[in-house]
């Protein structure tokens, strides 16, 4: 198989979440300890920080192995999902992962993968643990994938875990109150381990502190140890408090065997774009008119950016907007600026919620709308109607941002 096949065989082969959801979630990590143990426990062999939460974790994650470059180290970055290509998932200092390296993987493995029904999250974790240990990395950031007791990413023992918050995301799998999300998350706390806590909330924070003490864990919250935000790169307004995580844990490392500098953190953080490649999170396209798009999509994350523009945009604000089939739009449908005009759109994935439905709901509530046989139809669609001075905004999920990148 080329590359193409190789990656194709991935993503139709077994169930997936990103395009089917909940069929694709497993209830145990036995498989992947299977994978982890055929491969010799590739996860043993490098240093790694493990990030989860239910939004940030992958700004987080990027914004650490930037300051970790900076610093001098060799390193890993695991992340998901991708936004154009499956590569972007397995990073060395911000350079993907090879076409071969993956097809000598998938090549070297696809029997034992079919043999025990691995799925593609077990795969592609297996495929990112083994070449972090063969390229000899000195560190490797780990994003948990969904959740984080059950994820397939928790075989790790890392030098530090982070937590970046809890909101009402994946309630079908995690649970259905925040103690209950907080619960799952708070699985990849491990004996003896430092864990950063982003935000601090009082519903929270006692799960945490349980499972911390439980563990011998020593818990910081960073929301309370640092009032102010250095720079960044990012612009986004919710990035503060990403920010302000990634300073707490730079902290907590340093107080290890760690040897970053107060420059490192700093120019680490107004150069994560550039050292991780990372895109998607309040992307600036064009000027004239400006041009947003934004990963943002959910309650917690669409809180912040709706706000920002809102107070950025003083003339027409016009939005490309789709989502999953399993969000609730009910609960983020009145955190949307009501003065926009918005063009609905279905992501060309399987679980991108019915345009109709969609539609159905703007309309109810008296937004002006209308609905688009694609994102990209979408898209140009509301440049040909805005002015210069207006604004476009691209977002509801990452799948329709995927698709105009």
């Amino acid at each position: 198989m080329n590359y193409q096949e190789t990656v194709n065989w991935l993503f139709n082969q077994l169930p997936m979440y990103q395009s089917q959801g909940k069929a694709a979630y497993k209830e145990d990590l036995s498989n992947t300890i299977l994978l982890a143990n055929y491969l010799n426990n590739p996860e043993d062999k490098f240093k790694s920080i493990h990030v989860g939460g239910t939004n940030g974790k992958g700004s987080c994650s990027h914004m650490l192995a930037s300051v970790l470059q900076e610093a001098g180290y060799k390193v890993g970055l695991y992340t998901s999902p991708h936004l154009k290509d499956y590569r972007e998932r397995i990073k060395i200092n911000g350079k993907e992962i090879s076409k071969q390296f993956v097809m000598g993987f998938v090549r070297k493995y696809k029997s034992f993968f079919e043999a025990n029904e691995l799925s593609f999250f077990e795969m592609t974790v297996g495929l990112a643990f083994d070449y972090f240990a063969k390229e000899k990395v000195d560190i490797a950031v780990i994003e948990v994938g969904l959740g984080g007791r059950l994820d397939s990413t928790n075989i790790i023992t890392p030098e530090l875990s982070i937590i970046t918050n809890i909101g009402f995301d994946h309630v079908q799998f995690l649970g259905n109150t925040l103690p209950k999300i907080a619960s799952e998350k708070a699985g990849i706390i491990k004996p003896n381990v430092p864990v950063v806590i982003g935000e601090t909330h009082k519903e929270t924070k006692p799960v945490f502190q349980k499972k911390s003490k439980k563990t011998t864990s020593k818990i910081y919250f960073a929301d309370k140890n640092y009032t102010k935000a250095l720079e960044s790169d990012l612009k986004g307004t919710y990035q503060s408090y990403n920010i302000k995580t990634v300073m707490q844990s730079i902290e907590v490392l340093n107080s290890a065997d760690f040897k970053i500098s107060d420059k490192n953190l700093k120019k680490g953080l107004l150069n994560v774009a550039k050292n991780t490649s990372l895109m998607g999170r309040w992307q600036i396209l064009n000027q004239n008119p400006k041009i947003i798009c934004d990963t943002a999509h959910n309650k917690e994350g669409l809180i912040h950016t709706m706000h920002q523009l809102e107070k950025e945009c003083s003339a027409q604000l016009h939005i490309v907007f789709g989502v999953v089939n399993d969000k609730n739009l009910e609960d983020i449908i009145s955190l949307l600026p009501q003065n926009a005009k918005y063009y609905l759109c279905k992501p060309n994935v399987p679980r991108g919620m019915n345009l109709a439905d969609l539609y159905k709901v703007f309309d109810k509530n008296g937004f002006l709308s209308e609905a688009y046989n694609s994102v990209n139809e979408a898209f140009s669609k509301a440049k040909s109607s805005a002015n210069q001075e207006d604004y476009i905004y691209v977002g509801g999920s990452t799948f329709v941002v995927a698709e105009i990148l």
